[in-house]
């Protein structure tokens, strides 16, 4: 540790925050903060958010005895101070590498991380039931649930608020108002919250009238009486009182000293709490503070010179693909529409939101409602694109199935970071997707194995009737050139890219196309780009399974229920029993690392694909079905 960091350098363990007095916390968040911004930009990782919960993470561990009381982050950008703090400072350069730090809190990680998370909005149910837990098994401990970065946009959200202002918990739910999510907040709830630190006004008068008054006195009980008429001249609504919740603040989230003394007041009040807190997304680094969004997940940077602008490569992302697609497509159709939960940035959506601000909805973090308001739309007419990650899309999954593909809607769904993601780790990778959505009537699914094939996909589903899944991963792909010419596609028409000997036939399924190409020229395989995963070339699989000895299915999926489960099912009905090995993600979830790193791991790497089908070749025996 530096030398510059006297009081930090003491604190291994929040135990060891509590025994410095409290004049000294607000030297204690200011050296943190110094730390925080030094060690991300030598790693990257999440940044902004982290930034603004220093003083509530140093005020939260001094006032709770962490880790017999629990602390549940939502959604995770907001606790790197929090790992800092229980006993992982010195490895924080690791985060988001293989072999280091998760991104997000992970239960296996540290005793201090209560409940892992990676997705937003889990934290108020998932600290209800710790509440309820503790009292069933007789444990009494405190229980607290820090909320924030847009995730009180969620139903889910509101549905344990709802339950838990009924019930005689004593659980405290910190509501951290930035204003941010990555993308800025939206709606009326998130309008609501910012009028409400109008109602300080309020809450000064409300609290020094509680210092002077006896509990239980006529005086206390006229005034609280009083309270229930009159809080509407200052606090617009009351929303979180009406649902059971004894509400405190709103008070400034980046006074420590502030935050401790009022954290020990909601300490003391019995039953349900929540403490609203205004905090800066960025705070205390100027460009942060200036760019939120920018400065949200940074790579490794200068922290004197900021994040330095960079010559705009010559290949796009598959993002950035499907971005300039559907600007182009809105153009030629009045009637298409593009959805987002909070992803603008994420998925591609930030120059058609621009270009076509009436046409754009970004519904805030409520996956549910994006595919249920789709498919509302696609009833009168309207052509909705659902911009959606993959792992974000299974938390839709019901109205997908309920609303979507029962009705036989015409939703396309732009499913982006399908297969394997990467840095941030299990949560948000998207290796289920072909798996859940193979199972789903009427369901039509594709995946491009190249920058223009996601162009030609994206406008072949757009063109057909019913709901499309368009799969691709994140970052980059091979380069292909790109043509600007929208031409649909066949459905369900496999492309034969080499012919080969006739002993092994290789079956890719997506972004695997360019690996595989090179374990065919190397074994002298025939490889058919399969594109479709539904509905599938059967006639193309039934001539290759006649006319080559061993079948190879590739996919950047589970094996478990993918493409080339499909594959082994249909050559079975055909009762064709050709060696069949199926390469695809393990029955696991993985830890976060490159995504190289884990394609490897997975076995799906040029040189161990290579090493398993020459396995399988010689060694086959038995089993005619192989899967790794």
């Amino acid at each position: 540790m530096n030398t510059e960091y006297p009081l930090l350098d003491q604190i291994n363990i929040p135990a060891d925050l509590r025994q410095l007095d409290k004049s000294q916390l607000t030297q204690a968040a200011d050296e943190l903060r110094a730390y925080l911004i030094e060690q991300v930009s030598q790693s990257g990782g999440h940044f902004g958010s982290g930034l603004g919960t220093v003083e509530l993470t140093v005020a939260l561990h001094y006032v709770f005895q962490t880790p017999h009381d629990r602390i549940v982050w939502d959604v995770g950008h907001q606790a790197y101070p929090h790992k800092i703090l229980t006993g992982r400072k010195n490895r924080l350069t690791t985060i988001k590498q293989k072999g280091g730090l998760a991104p997000f809190p992970k239960r296996t990680e540290s005793e201090y991380d209560t409940f892992g998370v990676g997705h937003s909005s889990t934290s108020i149910g998932a600290a209800l039931g710790m509440s309820l837990g503790s009292q069933i098994t007789g444990t009494e401990r405190e229980v607290v649930a820090v909320i924030g970065d847009g995730a009180m946009t969620a139903g889910m959200a509101y549905e344990a608020l709802n339950h838990g202002g009924e019930l005689d918990t004593n659980m405290l739910v910190v509501l951290n108002e930035n204003e941010m999510s990555i993308s800025p907040n939206v709606g009326a709830l998130s309008r609501m919250l910012i009028k409400i630190v109008s109602g300080r006004t309020y809450n000064r008068m409300r609290e020094k009238s509680k210092r002077i008054m006896r509990r239980g006195s006529w005086l206390w009980k006229f005034m609280s009486r009083w309270e229930e008429h009159t809080k509407g001249m200052f606090v617009p609504n009351t929303l979180f009182e009406e649902l059971g919740f004894h509400h405190l603040g709103p008070i400034d989230g980046h006074d420590v000293n502030q935050l401790v003394a009022t954290l020990e007041v909601a300490k003391e009040i019995k039953g349900p709490k929540l403490l609203h807190i205004i905090t800066k997304k960025g705070k205390g680094y100027k460009p942060a503070e200036e760019d939120p969004i920018k400065y949200h997940a940074v790579g490794k940077f200068n922290p004197s010179e900021g994040i330095q602008s960079k010559n705009k490569p010559s290949t796009p992302s598959y993002t950035e693909v499907f971005g300039q697609w559907l600007c182009d497509m809105a153009r030629i159709d009045k009637n298409l529409v593009g959805i987002t939960p909070a992803m603008r940035e994420g998925s591609g959506l930030v120059e058609f939101s621009k270009l076509f601000p009436k046409r754009y909805f970004d519904v805030g973090i409520a996956e549910q409602h994006a595919v249920t308001l789709a498919a509302g739309m696609a009833c009168e007419g309207a052509k909705p694109v659902v911009a959606i990650y993959s792992s974000f899309l299974q938390r839709a999954y019901d109205q997908l199935i309920h609303d979507v593909a029962i009705q036989n809607l015409d939703v396309l769904f732009a499913i982006d970071r399908g297969g394997v993601v990467g840095p941030d780790g299990a949560t948000h990778a998207g290796n289920l997707d072909l798996s859940f959505l193979r199972c789903v009537p009427n369901m039509t699914i594709m995946a491009p194995a190249n920058e223009n094939e996601c162009r030609q996909m994206l406008y072949t589903g757009y063109q057909h009737a019913g709901p499309v899944a368009v799969r691709y991963p994140r970052g980059k792909g091979p380069g292909s050139a790109i043509l600007p010419k929208m031409q649909a596609l066949t459905i369900g028409q496999a492309e034969r890219v080499r012919k080969g000997a006739k002993v092994v036939a290789i079956l890719s399924f997506g972004a695997l196309l360019s690996e595989a190409m090179l374990v065919a020229e190397e074994l002298d395989a025939t490889l058919i780009n399969m594109r479709f995963i539904k509905p599938i070339d059967r006639k193309m699989i039934e001539k290759i399974a006649r006319t080559h000895s061993h079948i190879v299915t590739i996919e950047d999926n589970v094996i478990q229920g993918g493409a080339g489960s499909f594959v082994n099912e249909i050559l079975h009905a055909l009762k064709i029993t050709s060696p069949v090995l199926n390469l695809g993600l393990p029955d696991s979830f993985q830890d976060h690392g490159s995504r190289e790193e884990l394609l490897d791991e997975a076995g799906l790497s040029t040189d161990k694909m290579l090493l398993t089908i020459n396995n399988f070749i010689k060694q086959q025996k038995g089993s005619k079905v192989y899967s790794i």
